[in-house]
């Protein structure tokens, strides 16, 4: 499969060593200029993943993502010169899956997009359902029920809830986390796992402030499916 990557960039020599290098390794790519040029190419071409720079003319990378979010999963990876916590973690909220600072590796990059295409299109082969309570997990379909009525995840989600699935009644700190759904190659922030624990609850809890399944172990993490006991 070739996959379509999608390069929103406003600094010209960025994006032609970045295509270049992405097509060295058989992926196509389109790219945008700006913001605005970006969206509208997303609307029209589909692509299986985004590269989108933080600070450019007309709206930023931040705005792009969140319109982006609006209607699709597709993976995006944001480029910054940024350092900054609360820059990453803001675009985390938002729905970025993964950040490179400028100036960066293009082979780092390339990399990166190989990881998360792997990751987000990857085939299970073996047809599996995971059941806890009125929970069912299909990891074949990599979707997510509840008393057989769907709920709607996003590929991150389901990672992070797989994870929880394969280690129920155990306390998975932060770090155990990360490294259970997402390996070594997350370079997010230990409280970016919170914001997914926080949306999935929504997702799944009748009564968020009382979480059924999905529960807070103060100063240690979380645990899925454990007893009623705090």
């Amino acid at each position: 499969m070739s996959f379509k990557i999608l390069i929103i960039e406003d600094e010209e020599n960025i994006s032609e060593i970045v295509a270049k290098y992405l097509q060295k390794e058989g992926y196509s790519t389109l790219i945008a200029n700006d913001g605005i040029e970006g969206l509208a190419l997303f609307r029209d071409s589909n692509p299986d993943l985004v590269i989108s720079d933080v600070m450019m003319p007309t709206i930023d990378g931040l705005e792009v993502l969140r319109e982006i979010r609006l209607i699709s999963d597709v993976p995006v990876i944001m480029l910054t010169a940024k350092q900054e916590e609360v820059d990453r973690l803001k675009g985390f909220e938002n729905g970025a899956d993964d950040y490179v600072t400028k100036p960066f590796s293009p082979k780092e990059l390339v990399r990166r997009v190989m990881v998360m295409l792997k990751r987000t299109y990857k085939t299970i082969e073996n047809k599996q359902v995971l059941i806890e309570g009125e929970l069912k997990l299909d990891l074949n379909k990599q979707k997510l029920y509840k008393n057989e009525v769907e709920i709607d995840i996003t590929s991150k989600e389901f990672q992070i809830i797989y994870a929880f699935f394969k280690n129920p009644r155990q306390i998975l700190s932060r770090e155990q986390l990360i490294e259970l759904a997402f390996s070594n190659d997350f370079e997010g922030f230990d409280r970016t796992i919170d914001v997914h624990i926080k949306k999935i609850r929504h997702k799944i809890e009748e009564d968020t402030k009382n979480p059924k399944y999905l529960k807070t172990k103060y100063g240690a993490g979380y645990i899925f499916g454990g007893s009623d006991e705090d």
